[in-house]
């Protein structure tokens, strides 16, 4: 499946579930308006019904023309003729919610004109701050001087009302649930994208490796099978040798990819014994030279630290310092010149091998020590690896808890510093 197919149905699929998280929200949405609708209708004839209650009570026969007033989402009042006793108006108000199914606590305040005065009935379940929001609701109405009222205040109407949308909310969760295995899934198929072209470099670089030993070997061993060659010493022993050098060449190719590909943090048996690191970095940056000087280079060493013994293997060590100094080598196309530098931090030596070679995008910095991944240059292969080299420097860094970071910038050259824990 290629790039364009997959991200058309990652296209496709977002915007469908988009379609239906929309759907959902605008369903859900008109769901509790329509919940707070019947709320809100029940409410104001539970409230119309205890004010004729009340006239009843009192024996007045005055009309009252719509008595009750939303003043804001959960807090209405009702306009009476007369003074009302708290706790008969809350035994009133707490038949009629009942009979109108409306099973939900709720607070309520009297106003009484010929005091000019606020008197608060009891406070069910409600904390302190709705009972100082009630507070502050009620002394900043506009109450009519001359009119008797009673206000009513419903803390927790948003959570009820919730409560009665139980198979929106099942719903709701089950399309957030969806979207996770969603995006889930689309990380997935992302990654293994990404492995599979990563598995087709490193197939194509393992491909250009083994090509050109095989193809010596193979002309070396026409020749051999040519008459007369018994009777040329020299040039049998010559094509002897070629053999010899790329069968060398060839094994070590396979032991490094079997080497490297198995390594494993886990299964790593790594042999501890007092490394002087100053003398192993010599020791590494010389057995370069022969290579710097055929490419007209040079490579330096600034060894600064006044703490240099680790606990390590040695050949691991050694391996990880040869793999960072051939890549600032292999990646400078032309007089490359590499600098080794040592510095204490905190203690941790600190270990940086600098080049001046092509360095690396920004886009591929992140992805430098995965396994198999190398900087894609299209089907260009004349840098010699299989991508395996950078991984195991991070692997062997880290199993010894130190760390290791890349400072680079295309065209102008790389930096690899690895910090590793003194022998204190």
């Amino acid at each position: 499946m290629n790039r364009k197919t997959i991200r058309t149905i990652i296209f496709l699929a977002i915007f469908s579930l988009i379609g239906v998280v929309s759907t959902q929200i605008f369903w859900v949405k008109n769901a509790y308006n329509l919940q707070e609708k019947q709320f809100n209708d029940r409410v104001h004839v539970a409230l119309t019904n205890v004010t004729h209650d009340l006239l009843d009570i009192h024996q007045d026969e005055s009309e009252l023309v719509n008595p009750v007033k939303q003043v804001s989402s959960n807090y209405y009042t009702v306009m009476i003729n007369d003074t009302v006793n708290p706790y008969l108006l809350e035994t009133l108000l707490r038949n009629e919610f009942v009979h109108r199914n409306i099973n939900i606590d709720f607070e309520y305040v009297i106003y009484d004109c010929f005091t000019d005065s606020i008197v608060f009935g009891d406070f069910i379940s409600l904390e302190e701050n709705e009972k100082d929001n009630l507070q502050s609701k009620s002394y900043n109405m506009k109450w009519d001087k001359d009119g008797h009222y009673f206000g009513i205040f419903f803390p927790s109407k948003e959570s009820y009302i919730l409560s009665k949308m139980g198979i929106w909310i099942f719903s709701s969760s089950i399309i957030l649930l969806i979207m996770v295995f969603f995006g889930y899934t689309i990380n997935v198929i992302l990654q293994q994208k990404k492995l599979s072209e990563t598995k087709n470099d490193f197939i194509n670089n393992i491909t250009h490796e083994f090509k050109t030993p095989i193809s010596t070997i193979s002309l070396s061993a026409d020749v051999l099978l040519q008459e007369g060659i018994v009777n040329q010493p020299e040039r049998l022993t010559n094509y002897a040798n070629i053999i010899k050098e790329e069968n060398d060449r060839l094994k070590n190719q396979v032991d490094k990819v079997l080497q490297l590909a198995t390594l494993n943090k886990s299964k790593l048996k790594l042999e501890d014994e007092d490394i002087d690191l100053h003398d192993l970095i010599s020791t590494s940056v010389k057995s370069f030279g022969l290579i710097i000087r055929e490419k007209e280079g040079e490579i330096s060493c600034q060894l600064n630290a006044k703490k240099h013994i680790i606990l390590g293997d040695k050949i691991h060590i050694t391996n990880t310092l040869h793999n960072l100094i051939d890549n600032a080598i292999k990646y400078s196309k032309e007089n490359p010149k590499v600098e080794v530098e040592t510095h204490d931090h905190n203690g941790f030596i600190e270990i940086s091998v600098k080049d001046n070679g092509i360095g690396v995008p920004k886009e591929s910095q992140k992805q430098i020590f995965d396994k198999f991944y190398r900087t894609p240059t299209g089907n260009v292969h004349d840098i010699k690896g299989f991508g395996l080299g950078l991984n195991y420097v991070k692997t062997i860094v880290e199993a010894y808890s130190g760390t290791v970071k890349l400072i680079s910038k295309e065209n102008k050259g790389s930096t690899f510093v690895i910090k590793l824990p003194l022998n204190i």
